[in-house]
């Protein structure tokens, strides 16, 4: 795996943010509390908040300008697959009841693009909501933290029939497999995302690829926990 890092409050206006790094992609992650709920939920008299989330590549992340989505008046296809991925990983975790009628959101956007980053915003989204709701209980607006678990993601592939954990750009660009693992730090799979590139792989290579993943996700899980801890100690 290549090595991960956290660096905290690199977005100061945000409730809680990170900039997180897988190699050399880095993504800020970013989580704003806003009171008050979506107008389906009042609607439909959905209890508890919302989380939702935001995902983009700034124009200069990848080697050739990538253009902005509102150039072009839509969001592709690849933008809203990751940003309900994000959304989906959170709320997994989340219990709404108890984060009140607060909505909270979270901006994934991507500084740099070396492979892996849905994987690497998933893991930075969960510190930086986990900061956000510290914030709030710290300040008495939140009784309890309504985050139940912690949740991170990472990247495996088989390039040339060899198993690859958390692959980079040109790595992934030539994969005949490849997958996305979104794991709980307790263990527990939140979406197993996988495809052979006009290749096949066998039920042994699946689950070598799965237990490497794992293996992956537990150190990923550990970086985030020694970090909160020491952020959280500190203050």
């Amino acid at each position: 795996m290549r090595p991960v890092s956290l660096e905290p409050d690199i977005a100061p206006h945000a409730t809680g943010s990170v900039l997180v790094r897988y190699g050399s992609t880095q993504v800020i992650c970013a989580a704003t509390v806003e009171a008050g709920v979506p107008t389906w939920m009042k609607q439909q008299g959905v209890k508890g908040g919302w989380l939702t989330a935001e995902y983009s590549m700034l124009p200069y992340s990848t080697h050739e300008r990538k253009a902005r989505d509102i150039s072009k008046g839509r969001l592709d296809g690849r933008t809203v697959e990751i940003q309900r991925l994000i959304g989906r990983s959170l709320r997994a975790v989340i219990d709404l009841d108890r984060l009140g009628q607060n909505t909270l959101w979270v901006d994934c956007d991507v500084l740099q693009a070396d492979g892996g980053t849905r994987t690497a915003s998933i893991t930075g989204a969960y510190v930086a909501a986990r900061m956000a709701v510290q914030r709030l209980i710290d300040a008495g607006s939140l009784r309890e933290n309504p985050l139940n678990d912690s949740v991170a993601a990472v990247s495996a592939g088989l390039l040339g029939d060899v198993p690859m954990l958390d692959l980079a750009y040109t790595e992934d660009k030539n994969a005949q497999v490849d997958f996305n693992i979104v794991m709980t730090g307790q263990g527990r799979f939140v979406e197993v995302q996988g495809t052979g590139e006009e290749s096949t792989f066998s039920q042994a290579q699946l689950d070598e690829l799965l237990g490497l993943a794992q293996k992956g996700l537990r150190e990923i899980s550990a970086i985030q926990a020694a970090f909160l801890a020491k952020r959280l100690l500190a203050k």
